[in-house]
């Protein structure tokens, strides 16, 4: 129950957000809202406020808002010709359009700026095990030694590190140490070698050879600090995103890593019972996700709005209706496709041993 309720309550946000962006980008814009709809399907209910029908439906993987006169071939009265999304200027739509995934942007932003403000557990610079080839051993660096600085820059917390040895480049490190009630200063030399990527990818690095000891403190930001970090981290997500998905199409990733409806309904409520931060940092994560993903010039999501828009602005001339319509069609159907292939890797990941004895006959 607490899974379900969890991934309702999670994709319900996503959605409305990601809709309330069309729908107030159309309003400022001057452009009639005649539905906005949380979920696909028949209604749950609805009610009629202006011109505008604000509806819940029963299927809830998505949701749109219709704009008036939003496929040009209605017939509309003289006075609401020019409250019709069709004839909007191109750079309008765009933005109309546009104003969806950024709003996702926004959400990410927004929880990441109240957690750093609330403060999160950080890994304190003291150094656990070192194997027996680490340079860092080799140079006279203990276990239980905190570091102060490398190359005259200050380290408060763990994450700094990896940064400044990467920048040297091979040369050597000057690390000052805090050891009981004395400082020491050693010069190491980062060994060039081989580790694992997050997608498992070996690449040459270069490294001591020291590993955290697991000592933590909450971290808490500024107002400033807090707000650039959180664009910084939705930046870091989002182009993360977008690698993940070329590293897909080149095969490096296996696309049964992908999740459907059920895994984040899982992942979810395994979140809700870790405390409320864990949750509303996975929503970030997958508002980040929603919104890159819907960039992507693919027909039926906004991105393929986008790359249209954006044809007929450097053409001035518009596309056809019969060529959007039917790369829509072609969208929907590969967007069907990819649904359908993450349900089945997530009832596949459910372990059931007759229904994986179905799925074994589409493999």
């Amino acid at each position: 129950m607490i899974t379900l309720i969890s991934f309702i309550v999670l994709l319900g946000i996503l959605i409305f957000v990601h809709e309330f962006g069309h729908f107030l980008a159309a309003r400022l814009g001057g452009v009639g809202v005649l539905k906005f709809s949380l979920g696909f399907g028949p209604k749950i209910v609805g009610k009629k406020i202006g011109e505008t029908e604000y509806v819940l439906s029963w299927i809830p993987l998505g949701g749109f808002v219709k704009l008036l006169g939003e496929s040009g071939t209605e017939e509309l009265p003289p006075e609401d010709e020019e409250r019709s999304f069709y004839k909007q200027p191109t750079w309008k739509r765009l933005l109309i359009v546009l104003a969806g995934p950024v709003f996702n942007f926004l959400l990410a932003i927004l929880i990441f700026f109240i957690v750093y403000m609330y403060g999160l557990p950080n890994l304190i610079p003291v150094i656990g095990q070192m194997s027996p080839e680490s340079a860092a051993l080799q140079a006279g660096v203990i276990t239980g030694d905190k570091i102060l600085s490398m190359n005259d820059k200050k380290i408060t917390y763990w994450d700094e590190i990896k940064p400044i040895i990467t920048e040297s480049k091979g040369s050597e490190v000057r690390i000052v140490v805090q050891r009981g009630h004395e400082e020491k200063i050693i010069t190491v030399k980062p060994k060039l070698s081989k580790a694992k990527n997050i997608f498992g990818e070996e690449e040459s690095t270069y490294l001591i050879g020291i590993a955290p000891a697991g000592k933590t403190v909450i971290e808490r930001k500024n107002p400033l600090m807090a707000i650039v970090s959180s664009g910084g981290k939705t930046w870091e997500i989002s182009k993360l995103t977008v690698i993940s998905v070329v590293k897909m199409i080149e095969g490096v990733i296996s696309p049964r890593t992908l999740g459907g409806p059920i895994f984040i309904a899982q992942v979810a409520g395994a979140q809700v019972k870790e405390g409320i931060v864990p949750f509303i940092l996975f929503m970030a994560i997958l508002s980040i996700n929603l919104g890159v993903i819907n960039l992507f010039p693919i027909p039926v999501l906004d991105g393929g709005h986008i790359f249209f828009y954006l044809i007929e602005m450097v053409t001035r001339r518009e596309i056809p209706m019969k060529v959007k319509e039917m790369s829509q069609q072609i969208g929907f159907v590969a967007l069907l496709m990819l649904m359908l292939f993450v349900i089945m890797i997530d009832i596949e990941r459910l372990n059931i041993k007759p229904i994986n004895d179905v799925l074994k006959l589409f493999k």
